[in-house]
């Protein structure tokens, strides 16, 4: 697969996400907080790289975009580890809300893989708002402290755009990337 990705900053960044979700996880379970945290942290800050540099320099491509919702989804699995692992204490009170969001985020991979025998990659905006979110509030949580109000925007914007994602994957037939929101997928539908 690798030979068939074109090699511009966007796609390395993405690769890079991937292949060092195994180190971040390994440190995860060696209890090495601080290097978890930082290499985190370095992974937030080339996902948002990635996209920014793929969108101003038009390097966007479809194999790009499932490579970033890959390398996404990893993230995910990083930052759920290190909150098991680190801040269990913090999210004991909050378990319920923090649960409903987990099971609708695996629900939407779920869901894909089942539909279109393929992990989603609709690059909604809301999905794109919500991860700059959650992206922060992972920073803020790992390398300073929990903060409830931030806490619940993050869970209730990402709650709002999982379902968005859902309801967009029951209209499709098949998997599109950069699909923009349910407003347009409508538009589109009616035009």
């Amino acid at each position: 697969m690798i030979n068939k990705i074109p090699l511009n900053i966007p796609n390395l960044l993405s690769l890079y996400r991937l292949l060092s979700f195994p180190v971040v996880v390994i440190f995860a379970f060696m209890h090495y907080e601080k290097v978890f945290v930082i290499l985190l942290c370095i992974n937030l800050i080339t996902d948002v790289l990635d996209g920014l540099i793929a969108r101003v320099f038009n390097m966007q491509t479809e194999i790009g975009a499932k490579l970033d919702s890959m390398a996404d989804y990893g993230m995910y699995i990083q930052a759920f580890l290190g909150i098991y692992l680190f801040k269990s204490a913090e999210f004991a009170p909050h378990i319920v809300s923090f649960s409903f969001f987990i099971g609708l985020f695996v629900l939407c991979l779920i869901f894909s893989l089942i539909k279109f025998k393929q992990l989603p990659s609709l690059h909604l905006y809301s999905w794109k708002i919500g991860g700059y979110i959650q992206g922060i509030f992972f920073f803020v949580l790992f390398v300073f402290d929990f903060y409830t109000p931030f806490y619940y925007l993050m869970v209730i914007w990402g709650i709002t755009s999982f379902v968005e994602h859902l309801i967009i994957q029951i209209i499709f037939k098949k998997m599109k990337s950069n699909a923009k929101g349910l407003y347009w997928v409508l538009r589109k539908k009616r035009s």
